[in-house]
């Protein structure tokens, strides 16, 4: 069951927050096997899986931005743009201003870079881990079909 899980059911995706308990089993001495139980496992946890629809789940960090006010709409308008919530603006000192927000670390991934290029380098940030929250349909079903084309290319070669 646990490779099972590290492997997932939705794209080779791993699941989390899943607690499995063997309600019955039988063992015979000839017809059974590691490898047996291990299929049985496997194909239990999945059809439980998908009875209990499953979702994809993402990583939302907590991001604070530091930038002088005239680029604080640049700023808003740009993490709206990245499916962030707005925690918050504040003042960070003369001329600066602090804004907080939750945002999914794939947006962020090259965030030193835009923002650099949105400040003119005169802008700071820093991020850390919150929580994992589903990925919303329309983004789920294009993670899930491009996971599958990559899996099917891979077992091409």
């Amino acid at each position: 069951m646990v490779k099972a899980m590290q492997q997932g059911v939705i794209s080779g995706y791993p699941m989390v927050d899943v607690r499995c308990t063997l309600v019955d089993g039988k063992f015979h001495p000839v017809d059974s096997s590691d490898l047996a139980f291990q299929i049985a496992g496997s194909l239990a946890l999945k059809e439980a899986a998908q009875q209990a629809g499953v979702i994809l789940l993402e990583p939302i960090v907590e991001l604070e931005v530091v930038v002088p006010e005239a680029y604080t709409g640049d700023i808003m308008g740009d993490l709206n743009s990245k499916r962030a919530k707005i925690g918050g603006i504040e003042s960070a000192g003369v001329g600066k201003q602090r804004i907080r927000a939750l945002v999914p670390q794939a947006e962020v991934a090259r965030y030193a870079i835009e923002l650099r290029s949105m400040t003119g380098g005169r802008g700071a940030f820093t991020m850390r881990f919150s929580h994992y929250e589903e990925v919303p349909p329309h983004l789920a079903e294009k993670i899930i079909a491009e996971a599958q084309r990559a899996k099917e290319e891979a077992q091409k070669k």
